[in-house]
């Protein structure tokens, strides 16, 4: 079998979100089907490396896709030549994104379609492109991957795909997260806050992961003992409010982190506190639960689906529901024993094993049938 996959969500130098699913899930496929070959596709000389074996070939076709025009190009045009050269059988393609110029089946992943419900969320080329083209790449699509049950029925809503057509497979948390020792968690918080304990958000900075309203939430507390830390890239929005000085002091904006630093960080927060009001899955969720990190969540979406009974919940929309989870966490030990052993438990139920292997019996039997 020869399967080809897109692997531009690879080729940044920062790892997130789509270009996290796609090393996970395809790294796992390479390791453990040496008798498929694959056929990696880059739009740039990638930044992540797979190890070098004998039945993976890296291919690097431009143009490189900076804009909605190059990602047209891209797919139309790049893609079906190599597909055509490679004798390819079957294409994956892990961020949504499909070739409508292609006859060979293809299995996509869909996470969500934020930009359908919030377009303004997003710059106006870049949304017209993705309302323009996803449904049809969905339509033409042999079979659809997404990555939870809400999105699932969203998508199966929005664009009338049929039931039978789309899968739900949830998203795994990495194996580098697990507990910290309480004296690494002293460590950590030392560095970062001075040895206070922290709220924390993980994400890139996107409108929908709401991070006006929590901070916001945040600088309501009256002297909070709890410190506020941001990690994240900045993506479309900066915040849009002022920061007091004596505050600001309380709120760390880390940026980006390398993995094996930002495991550390979730593992030694008081609570993460993610509260966007648009989400597919939610992977920092699943990774705070494996840390055993306490967790305040949105009611939003796909939220509720992935924590369970391990959060306390929020109406994302409502910046005095977050200020009341907020104090819930600073002020009540009694609860923070319970939602980490809760997450701990049920983190047990995410695993990228079996999200990859799961993906890759639809993507035989798409192929079979």
């Amino acid at each position: 079998m020869i399967v080809a996959i897109n692997c531009r969500q690879l080729t940044h130098h920062k790892l997130e979100g789509f270009g996290n699913y796609t090393f996970e899930v395809v790294s796992r496929w390479i390791r453990h089907h040496p008798e498929v070959r694959f056929i990696l596709l880059f739009d740039r000389e990638p930044k992540v490396h797979f190890p070098e074996y004998s039945h993976v070939k890296k291919v690097i076709i431009g143009p490189a896709t900076r804009h909605p025009f190059l990602y047209w190009m891209w797919f139309e045009w790049s893609i079906p030549k190599v597909l055509r050269q490679e004798k390819v059988e079957i294409f994956f393609s892990p961020d949504g994104y499909n070739s409508l110029r292609s006859n060979i089946p293809s299995i996509i992943t869909v996470h969500d379609l934020n930009f359908e419900h919030n377009p303004k969320d997003l710059p106006f080329v870049l949304a017209t492109y993705l309302r323009l083209f996803f449904p049809k790449f969905v339509k033409k699509a042999t079979h659809v991957v997404t990555v939870s049950k809400f999105s699932r029925d969203d998508i199966i809503n929005t664009y009338g795909c049929k039931n039978s057509k789309i899968s739900a497979v949830h998203n795994g948390s990495n194996e580098l997260y697990r507990p910290l020792s309480e004296e690494r968690k002293v460590q950590i918080r030392a560095k970062i806050c001075q040895g206070r304990p922290y709220f924390l958000f993980v994400g890139s900075l996107h409108p929908r992961k709401n991070i006006d309203r929590l901070l916001k939430a945040y600088l309501a507390m009256e002297n909070p003992s709890v410190d506020m830390v941001i990690v994240g890239s900045a993506m479309w929005n900066e915040v849009n409010f002022k920061i007091d000085e004596e505050r600001k002091s309380r709120i760390h904006f880390l940026g980006y982190l390398e993995r094996e630093f930002l495991v550390e960080v979730m593992g030694g927060a008081l609570a993460l506190t993610y509260v966007p009001y648009f989400e597919g899955f939610g992977i920092p969720l699943v990774e705070a639960m494996s840390c055993g990190t306490p967790i305040l969540c949105s009611q939003a979406t796909c939220l509720p689906e992935v924590a369970g009974d391990a959060a306390i919940y929020c109406d994302p929309l409502d910046e005095r529901t977050i200020l009341d989870g907020l104090y819930r966490l600073q002020n009540e030990p009694d609860l923070l024993e319970k939602l980490s052993q809760k997450g701990l438990e049920r983190s047990k139920q995410f695993s990228w094993d079996a999200s990859a292997e799961t993906v890759w019996s639809l993507l035989k039997t798409t192929l079979s049938t």
